[in-house]
């Protein structure tokens, strides 16, 4: 698809990526997509009007934080309108005539090699990273590599030609990773919202135990806390946010007033509707 054409979400990656499958899962249709190289590219698509809607993974259950997103929505003008659970399920697959005992190097996302380390050692497999979990499985597609595997999706087998070899190969069973839902355009309340948000505090003792109470003291339910560096100001940090609530929410909206009269600075990441899973 053409970037001309009506792209309803774009997201980082190729064809049978897992960020396509949260786009079709998420909406219970196929949809016009469109996969780009980057996140960069991914944003500015969605900022130049270009796409609707971005799909971008946030952080795995597993493995932790996608950092490059986060790292993004700071200085984005986009907003958070949504999130999206999904069950990530690994597989290894290979060019048909290839068995396992064959294998001596598998590709994957850094997050895809992660996810299934115990996988790995048990082999003795030899990881290597590329930049894709789907664009590993084209590798050895288009490449035609016979003593090598990839980590990749059911449908990204498909897609490529790939016969499986091993099923659900994650360290755990639950492994999820939580996508953001990213738009031009803020969303209205619903029935349970979350809120995102970012700040930075004062180098001070016990400024960020006061910048938090603003939020135990209205009973405000915190769901995630992260600290990530300033990258013009070493060894400072922001925090990234996520509590329960709308932002127009009485004690929201009172909780982040005082937040803005002790933190250096606040955005507002989005509010949108709590997530479900697929």
């Amino acid at each position: 698809m053409k970037m001309d054409e009506t792209i309803k979400a774009v997201f980082q990656g190729v064809p049978g990526a897992y960020s396509e499958e949260a786009i079709m899962k998420y909406f219970r249709a196929e949809v016009p997509t469109l996969g780009l190289p980057t996140f960069d590219e991914t944003f500015a698509a969605v900022e130049k009007d270009q796409a609707e809607l971005g799909f971008l993974p946030a952080e795995n259950s597993t493995a932790g934080t996608i950092t490059q997103t986060y790292d993004l929505l700071l200085d984005s003008k986009l907003t958070i309108t949504g999130e999206f659970f999904l069950r990530i399920h690994h597989n290894l697959m290979a060019l048909p005539e290839t068995q396992l005992k064959d294998i001596r190097i598998v590709y994957s996302h850094p997050q895809g090699l992660a996810q299934c380390q115990g996988f790995l050692k048990k082999h003795h497999f030899k990881p290597v990273v590329e930049f894709d979990t789907a664009g590993s499985a084209k590798k050895i597609h288009d490449e035609k590599i016979h003593n090598a595997a990839a980590i990749a999706s059911a449908r990204a087998a498909d897609v490529y030609d790939l016969s499986i070899l091993a099923k659900n190969i994650e360290d755990f069973a639950t492994n999820t990773t939580r996508f953001f839902i990213l738009s031009k355009r803020q969303n209205k309340q619903a029935k349970k919202n979350k809120t995102s948000i970012v700040f930075s505090v004062r180098h001070e003792p016990g400024e960020l135990l006061r910048c938090l109470q603003e939020f135990a003291g209205r009973n405000i339910n915190l769901t995630k806390i992260e600290s990530r560096p300033e990258k013009d100001h070493p060894w400072h940090y922001v925090f990234y946010l996520d509590f329960e609530g709308y932002i127009e929410d009485p004690p929201v909206e009172k909780a982040l007033l005082n937040l803005l009269k002790r933190a250096i600075f606040v955005k507002v990441l989005g509010s949108y509707p709590v997530g479900r899973t697929a």
